[in-house]
């Protein structure tokens, strides 16, 4: 799969932008939430355990202890019957949330009671008789004896006027009638309430009371909260009158995660749960985690803006530079890397680049000029080509232009490169047709060379073809009148560099060579002469008819030396 460049590093540099945030964001998160959660707890066990001081402060402090002091008051010798009766109205005038007392007579259904009248118009205005709601009766009191609850509250609440009201009893030693006399009050519990309601901690989190059912009290409508599972573990601790305050961590039914720990008063049977969600606890830590997420994003199209502006800047150079090396592959060497501006590796890149190029196209140039065999031996001499040869057999055809003198003197010099070149660039298609090499054009002549197998056959077969193409020009080019002669000689050359050390041509020398130049100057206009190697060589081809000629004088040779003529069987047919 293509994965582009400029991705890469766009990825790349968001990821190196945008990963160190993370981390360090993570970090922090987790650091806070570790310091804020023991610091939650800690506010949760602090406010639990406050609570339970406070409602035990309140009871005994500020009912308890004063009832206590209007019993022995009440219970003192020193004091006539009318007397107890005025300590007892002036008690429920000072104490605080006392709404009834009374001294109960075993036995006698006639009490001698006090009532606050605030709260006995209360009762009134809800259809209620305040004494017999304020009443606390014999078996109450008899059950209280039985249980040793004297001086324990026991909590009722009011359900047409939603007050909660503690029942207090405390035995007196004076006896009437020879009957025991129990001092009972009557506590309205709304400043326990308030004490819930007013805390500073019920402005973020939860301040719950429960009693040993599971059902909460001193709000306006108890509720049973059995599943939650701190009360369902708290319930045990209340009935054992078990007083170990803890910690806890748990699932409401609803799914919130939730903090929370409870305190047990020593004086109701009750519970004082706190609980804090932990949005609540961690409410620090989400503020710290959005800002982290705003600054990260804020950060991350920053860094992804730069770094896509930086990837365009170093990968557009680098795909122009892909395009001009892909139009080079094409064989445009005029191409060029353009519009790279930047002073660094890039820009160097891409002037070595050009420079390539247009050397890389003086080389296709200049391999015009050389033959395969001289790119061949430069291609495979390693460091550097030295002069020297060796020895081969190969097969090397001549040819020449007759007429060409006459036709350079009597037209301009552009027709006469301009007809060389028609004629030049016929024979070197055949050349290539048939497996050869150009070696060298000298002025009006071609000299080609023939390796390997077949290679007498091959350059016979090229020999004639180029003496009909040849003709096929005369009848193109009718004024120019040139014609073409061509020799064939095989043998042993002698093939590789030579020339000066800074200036050498690599060609083939040696009597072959010679031999194919004089056989080519005696060669008529149109005829193809050849020795008698490439003669016994051909021998068989079908479409090339031979002629033995008469040996002939060749320069530097002492005798004459045979050759044969070639032509293609179709035009020794036509003649």
């Amino acid at each position: 799969m293509w994965f582009p460049l400029r991705l890469k590093f766009f990825l790349f540099a968001t990821l190196l932008a945008v990963a160190p945030l993370a981390i360090v964001g993570q970090n922090l998160e987790r650091l806070s939430r570790d310091e804020l959660k023991s610091a939650a707890n800690e506010d949760l066990t602090t406010v639990a355990a406050q609570l339970q001081g406070q409602f035990d402060t309140t009871y005994q402090g500020r009912w308890l202890s004063p009832l206590m002091v209007i019993r022995n008051g009440i219970d003192s010798d020193d004091l006539d019957v009318p007397q107890k009766v005025s300590l007892l109205t002036l008690g429920l005038q000072e104490l605080p949330d006392v709404v009834s007392m009374q001294l109960a007579v075993a036995g006698s259904n006639l009490p001698i009671m006090a009532t606050d009248q605030a709260f006995s118009q209360r009762l009134e205005d809800a259809g209620l008789d305040p004494v017999q709601v304020l009443t606390v009766s014999s078996d109450l009191i008899t059950n209280i004896a039985e249980t040793g609850q004297f001086g324990r509250p026991l909590i009722s609440r009011l359900e047409e006027t939603g007050n909660w009201i503690a029942t207090l009893a405390l035995p007196l030693n004076t006896k009437i009638a020879g009957r025991q006399v129990t001092l009972t009050a009557r506590i309205e519990l709304s400043s326990l309430s308030r004490l819930v309601q007013q805390h500073p901690f019920a402005q973020r989190g939860d301040i719950t009371v429960i009693d040993q059912a599971g059902r909460t009290v001193l709000g306006p409508d108890p509720e049973l909260i059995l599943e939650r599972e701190i009360v369902q573990s708290a319930l045990p601790l209340i009935v054992a009158g078990a007083r170990a305050n803890a910690l806890q961590t748990y699932t409401r039914p609803d799914g919130t995660d939730v903090l929370g720990a409870y305190a047990f008063p020593d004086w109701f049977p009750w519970a004082v749960i706190t609980e804090l969600t932990e949005e609540s606890a961690y409410a620090v830590v989400n503020a710290i985690t959005r800002q982290i997420l705003i600054i990260g994003s804020i950060g991350f199209a920053l860094a992804s803006v730069g770094a896509l502006i930086f990837a365009r800047r170093l990968t557009g150079p680098i795909l122009r530079i892909g395009e001009a090396v892909e139009k080079v592959g094409t064989g445009d060497f005029a191409a060029r890397v353009t519009n790279v501006k930047s002073r660094d590796e890039l820009g160097q890149l891409s002037t070595r680049v050009n420079r390539m190029i247009a050397e890389l196209g003086e080389r296709l140039e200049l391999m015009k000029f050389v033959s395969h065999g001289t790119m061949s031996a430069i291609q495979s001499s390693g460091e550097g080509m030295e002069r020297g040869g060796v020895r081969k057999k190969v097969s090397v055809i001549f040819t020449d232009i007759r007429g060409y003198t006459e036709f350079s003197e009597r037209v301009a010099p552009e027709v006469v490169i301009e007809a060389l070149n028609e004629y030049f660039e016929a024979q070197n298609k055949i050349v290539v047709q048939h497996e050869g090499d150009v070696d060298k054009f000298i002025g009006d002549a071609l000299v080609a060379v023939f390796e390997g197998e077949n290679m007498e056959r091959r350059a016979i077969c090229c020999s004639v073809q180029i003496i009909d193409a040849m003709q096929a020009l005369l009848e193109k080019f009718p004024d120019y009148n040139l014609h073409v002669g061509i020799g064939v000689a095989s043998g042993e050359v002698v093939m590789g560099a030579m020339g000066a050390a800074s200036r050498m041509d690599y060609t083939v020398l040696g009597s072959t060579v010679n031999l194919s130049a004089r056989l080519c100057s005696k060669a008529d206009p149109g005829q193809v002469l050849i020795d008698r190697a490439t003669r016994e060589a051909g021998e068989g081809l079908d479409d090339v008819v031979f002629e033995t000629l008469d040996p002939i004088p060749l320069k530097g040779y002492a005798d004459p030396v045979p050759n044969f003529a070639a032509l293609s069987a179709q035009r020794a047919a036509a003649e």
